[in-house]
């Protein structure tokens, strides 16, 4: 085990939170001083409590399901390191530009730290994020499927329903065709990070074929996000019907991808707009995307800043953080390469396991 680097060295997370109090300070700023914005901020100020609460607990418990599923696939560190982990990358996630980009960036940092080698940070980190992707693909279909069915006959409401059933179709089509396209070619000289992510995603794949409770944790993790946001919707007095809620949702966090901190400004324009396409009142949902996005924003953040503060008080101290996988759970998560990568993987230098 190596133990974390001095505080000089450490990525200084704390000092991220600068940046996203800055913008939310001027957000506020902007709802009061631009009058056409001051309907929001009224429509803020008259919240149903309740429903804010229930928000915040629904963000907490989308947190949670991530930490389940996090475990899932990295059963070899020790669970209460593996849990600390699990909200440093959530943490990371939302305060660092760009998501999921950086939180797997930290996340591999620290696991290294913990004696995983990196090719199996990769390979664990891509399963993670294409089962977790694959339950937010699930949603995409089911809920276009949905609105089909409920929302009309109409042009619009076909556009409105067709374009993410068939944007989720085909990349699930194009995921699903990286490891086929290896496996077909065993002697082609693949880039090692395409070798490696399609072990990931058959690294999925196994965990789908021997289902265990952990895999809760991915369904828990969207589900209760996207009911955070129908919470805020209901604390505006206007609830959303659950697929127009869910489209909303899914199709308005691509805003995220711009590298903004925190997703200040970005997050709130693509959630609101989307969710006003698909039928939501605009001060409502301008409202409701604030509050929430303030929630899912602070929750993980102050998890993260916390774990992260645990976990490196832990290894720096020299505490023991990583065990062997047990026979039980070996089974889905193994860190040993899939005989059907056997081919190309061997010739590759610098995947051997480290201790």
């Amino acid at each position: 085990m190596t133990a974390i680097p001095n505080r000089d060295r450490a990525p200084r997370i704390a000092t991220r939170l600068v940046a996203p109090m800055l913008l939310s300070a001027a957000i506020g700023s902007l709802l009061l001083a631009v009058p056409p914005l001051r309907g929001v901020a009224t429509r803020i100020d008259r919240l149903h409590p309740a429903w804010v609460l229930i928000a915040v607990g629904l963000e907490l418990g989308s947190c949670l399901g991530f930490v389940v599923i996090f475990r899932l696939f990295f059963d070899g560190v020790e669970a209460r390191t593996a849990r600390e982990l699990a909200w440093t990358e959530q943490g990371s996630g939302a305060l660092l530009p760009g998501g999921g980009v950086g939180a797997l960036a930290i996340g591999g940092w620290l696991l290294r730290r913990t004696g995983m080698s990196t090719k199996s940070i990769v390979d664990r980190s891509s399963a993670l994020f294409f089962l977790t992707s694959a339950v937010n693909v699930v949603a995409l279909v089911g809920a276009g499927g949905l609105l089909a069915v409920t929302g009309g006959a109409g042009a619009f409401d076909l556009v409105r329903s067709g374009i993410p059933i068939l944007g989720g179709l085909a990349a699930t089509a194009a995921v699903l065709a990286i490891p086929i396209l290896i496996r077909r070619s065993p002697h082609r000289e693949w880039p090692e990070w395409l070798i490696d992510l399609a072990a990931g995603i058959d690294r999925a794949r196994r965990s789908l074929r021997a289902p265990g409770w952990r895999l809760l944790g991915a369904a828990g993790y969207l589900g209760f996000d996207i009911a955070a946001l129908g919470a805020t919707f209901a604390a505006t007095g206007h609830p959303l019907p659950i697929a127009p809620l869910v489209l909303g949702y899914l199709i308005g966090y691509l805003a995220n991808l711009i590298p903004v901190p925190g997703g200040f400004g970005v997050l709130e324009g693509g959630l609101a707009g989307t969710l006003i396409a698909y039928g939501a009142p605009a001060t409502q949902a301008t409202a409701a995307v604030i509050v929430y996005h303030a929630i899912a924003f602070w929750i993980p953040s102050l998890g993260g800043l916390l774990g992260f503060a645990l976990l490196r008080r832990r290894l720096g101290g020299g505490e023991p953080v990583a065990q062997r996988p047990t026979p039980s759970n070996r089974s889905v998560t193994s860190s040993a390469t899939p005989p059907k990568y056997a081919a190309s993987t061997c010739p590759k230098i610098g995947f051997a396991e480290s201790a």
